[in-house]
């Protein structure tokens, strides 16, 4: 007969883990001699095996006695489903590790793909990283709201982004939430938005917006984000509202 110090090293695993295996009831518990210590036999070396074995393979130990109480068909059936969620976990870490791969190389957390397409092209204009990072976070808070909408946003601003005036709105908005704010700069910059939507509700830009960001309470929330941030944002909106333009995310004639 064997102690349990013997029948962990024959089963290849240690004595904290036979007294767990006694625990979870994988392994009885025998009654102890008039030494007052448990012993075991060889069908208890047979057994831990078999536990050790469904274990090292991923069987949760939730599983394990049912598989060692299986018929040969129970037992494929459950081996079956046993690896068909092991295989969906390995999935699901794969993708946890392709996420933390992007992060490494300094992809942006939180957004989509789209997004992160976007603020890499927005980066190579030459703005500032707390500019892409403004911006970043603005569309994470977008992303949220409208998540089926963003290849769609990310279409339209691709295509902003290829007119230079686009560019040069950025870098002035930019510019100026560095040095300060100077009116006639901003002054500039309020009369290149309105030259850009006046172009924009000509070709039914304004259609689109009022389709696409249609939940007023959210906007103003966004809205409420962009003043928070700078107070330029405050100052151009007074620029628009002389040049017949409110609001800031959803833009619109009064």
């Amino acid at each position: 007969m064997l102690t349990i110090s013997q029948l962990a090293a024959y089963a290849g695993v240690t004595v904290r883990a036979v007294r767990h295996y006694h625990q979870v009831g994988l392994l009885p518990e025998p009654a102890r001699d008039h030494s007052g210590y448990r012993t075991y036999g060889a069908a208890d070396v047979v057994r831990l095996i078999r536990v050790r074995t469904l274990a090292e393979a991923g069987v949760p130990l939730a599983r394990v006695q049912e598989l060692l109480d299986a018929s040969p068909a129970e037992f494929g059936e459950a081996v079956e489903q046993i690896d068909a969620e092991l295989r969906a976990k390995v999935r699901g870490l794969q993708e946890h590790r392709r996420r933390i791969a992007h992060l490494a190389a300094g992809d942006t957390l939180a957004v989509p793909a789209e997004v992160v397409t976007y603020l890499d092209r927005l980066r190579g204009t030459g703005v500032s990283a707390a500019m892409v990072d403004g911006e970043r976070d603005a569309w994470i808070l977008m992303a949220a709201r409208w998540p089926e909408r963003i290849s769609g946003f990310m279409a339209e601003k691709n295509t902003q982004l290829d007119d230079p005036r686009t560019v040069r709105l950025y870098l002035l908005i930019d510019e100026l939430s560095q040095s300060g704010m100077d009116d006639e700069r901003l002054g500039e910059v309020a009369d290149l938005m309105v030259e850009m939507n006046e172009e924009s509700a000509a070709h039914g830009g304004l259609d689109r917006q009022e389709e696409a960001l249609g939940d007023d309470a959210y906007v103003a929330l966004l809205d409420a984000f962009a003043t928070d941030a700078h107070p330029m944002v405050e100052r151009l909106q007074e620029l628009m509202a002389e040049r017949g333009w409110t609001g800031w995310i959803k833009m619109e004639p009064t």
